[in-house]
């Protein structure tokens, strides 16, 4: 089986909250050739933004999406990274697009800020969250109803983690791969990402 990893861009995302599960995914998928030399993909890393044009990370780094909403294929893995979101925020077509593909995948991952934008799209409506240190007041002010946790790299409830914040997201794209292909693949990940893990652990609700 090939699991389908996006990842959702927009103008303003966090580089490194798009960077480092990227990293992650996709040097887990070399990993695995060496070991498997003959299996198939085991994961297919892609980009989506809301069209297919050049994305404006924040800090002036520049990157074109693999795709837009309109023509990407199946999701497996929705990873929704944070950044200045009040844009997107505001646009019901990201709104609608994040709320269909996080009830159709079987995982959703958020990476800081990228909480309050499945919030806002209805994904997450209870349980257990989390985001970047400095946003948890805000988090908990603007969303009531969710219990917004302080002080975890990650938190998983049901099939959402949501990640702290910037590079708590490789924390958690570590946890969800060792989930989806083997806690052996994740710990050779890390080791080959010159990453130490798992030495700040999450919670799983």
């Amino acid at each position: 089986m090939t699991f389908s990893v996006a990842i959702f861009l927009f103008d303003e995302v966090e580089p490194l909250d798009f960077a480092g599960p990227y990293q992650v995914f996709t040097t887990a998928e070399r990993m695995h050739r060496r070991i498997a030399s003959d299996a198939g993909p085991l994961f297919r890393v892609f980009t989506v933004a809301e069209a297919p044009s050049e994305i404006a990370m924040r800090g002036g780094l520049r990157l074109l999406s693999d795709y837009g909403f309109a023509d990407h294929s199946k999701i497996d893995l929705l990873i929704v990274p944070g950044g200045v979101i009040d844009a997107e925020l505001a646009k019901p077509s990201v709104l609608e697009w994040l709320a269909r593909h996080a009830e159709a995948a079987p995982h959703v991952l958020s990476i800081c800020t990228g909480a309050f934008l499945l919030a806002e799209a209805g994904v997450l409506t209870e349980g257990r969250v989390t985001t970047h240190w400095e946003d948890i007041p805000d988090l908990r002010a603007r969303y009531p109803q969710l219990d917004v946790v302080a002080g975890a790299r990650w938190v998983e409830h049901g099939k959402v983690t949501c990640s702290a914040g910037i590079s708590a997201g490789i924390d958690a794209a570590l946890h969800l791969l060792s989930r989806l292909a083997g806690h052996e693949l994740a710990e050779r990940t890390a080791r080959q990402m010159d990453y130490r893990w798992p030495d700040r652990a999450g919670s799983v609700e």
